[in-house]
């Protein structure tokens, strides 16, 4: 058993976009008891690829069968299957409907026995706090040594977005997408994650984040963050999406999980 009971919370506002494109969930396993799944996606010019991204999770979340104590690696092919699973289907659909249809993708596993595992594909981003910090959060690196392993110029790798050829996104009909894996064990109250789209990231910095998450619930957080963020952009923000985990300590009639949404 943990140490710890999540409270969890999704939240987003349109900005100054015509429509809301980015889709995010909190969801429960229908046969993995105990684990829980956030994912988060930015469909680009439309909703169609984000909402994909999240039919695809929910389909795939509720076949899982982690047994006793799955391994970090089986955990982080799950989150590699969501990804296939939906980029292929994105492909799919995009013939169909002769346009193309792209997005991107960030989804964390947390486990009952103290673990998470994340994954993500393109340019919206997790972090993960711990003690009122930023510890760690998800960048292109591994996506520029890729590309630079391609014999891609290291110039041209680290602008890769200026290109539409090289854009690491579900739904690429010219290059599968780059999917990087991240993990953690002996997760404990204090510790947060964090899962938002660029609308969000692009107005502050790591350690504000943090100190933001750590101090307030979930709900408050993402009020805060929604706020500032269309402050600083001046009225000129995209879409602004997140999820917020928290995990703390559980009070004296037990653990649980509280999930809020705040549109």
């Amino acid at each position: 058993m943990t140490s710890y009971k999540i409270e969890a919370g999704t939240a987003q506002h349109i900005g100054n976009r015509p429509q809301q494109n980015d889709r995010t969930a909190l969801m429960t396993g229908a046969r993995a008891p105990g684990y829980v799944l956030a994912v988060l996606s930015d469909g680009i010019a439309s909703s169609a690829g984000a909402e994909q991204v999240l039919h695809t999770a929910r389909q795939v979340f509720d076949e899982f069968k982690p047994g006793d104590h799955p391994s970090l690696e089986r955990l982080g092919q799950l989150l590699q299957d969501i990804v296939s699973e939906s980029h292929l289907v994105i492909k799919m659909n995009a013939v169909a409907a002769k346009t193309e249809i792209h997005a991107s993708f960030v989804g964390l596993v947390l486990t009952p026995h103290g673990e998470a595992v994340w994954a993500h594909v393109g340019d919206s981003r997790l972090y993960r706090f711990q003690d009122g910090k930023c510890a760690a959060r998800t960048s292109d690196a591994a996506y520029v040594e890729h590309l630079m392993a391609d014999r891609l110029p290291e110039d041209a790798a680290r602008n890769h977005r200026k290109s539409k050829l090289l854009l690491n996104v579900l739904g690429n009909a010219r290059k599968e997408p780059f999917v990087t894996i991240g993990s953690h064990s002996g997760l404990a109250a204090g510790d947060g994650f964090l899962l938002c789209s660029d609308g969000l990231w692009h107005f502050f910095t790591d350690a504000e984040l943090a100190a933001v998450t750590a101090k307030a619930t979930p709900r408050q957080a993402s009020e805060m963050l929604i706020d500032k963020a269309a402050e600083r952009s001046q009225g000129k923000g995209g879409n602004c999406t997140m999820a917020i985990v928290k995990l703390v300590k559980p009070a004296q009639d037990g653990a649980g999980m509280q999930v809020r949404k705040v549109v």
